[in-house]
């Protein structure tokens, strides 16, 4: 597991956590199994707080994408790779439906979108 918290980020700490660890998942740098340091080991070695931890571990429980299991710990969930593309997809359009709707405040259309993203991608 390979975190790198930024705290000039808009984003919340938990948030950052959640979103590198399950992008490892789902690119398979996290295999199905692999054991998540506990929340106090995980918050020391990031240099946050244990509620933050817990927070982010929450979310990927909530995901689906680890178990917890009482008194052993958390672990990475099993999926197929049909599973784990369909996992991805999934989290990508939420995420592009959220950008969506912020570029459409702007008045763009999806050629300006697209032109946009070209430039950045």
């Amino acid at each position: 597991m390979n975190v790198a918290i930024s705290n000039s980020s808009d984003k919340p700490i938990y948030q950052q956590i959640y979103e590198q660890i399950s992008a490892q998942i789902l690119k398979g740098e996290l295999e199905s199994g692999y054991a998540l340091p506990p929340i106090r080991q995980a918050a020391q070695e990031l240099r946050v707080s244990i509620i933050t931890v817990k927070k982010a571990w929450e979310e990927l429980e909530h995901a689906g994408l680890i178990n917890t299991v009482t008194g052993k710990g958390c672990f990475v969930a099993e999926f197929t790779p049909d599973q784990i593309l369909q996992l991805r997809n999934v989290m990508i359009l939420k995420q592009m439906a959220a950008d969506a709707s912020y570029y459409k405040s702007f008045g763009l259309t999806l050629v300006e979108v697209i032109e946009l993203m070209n430039k950045v991608y």
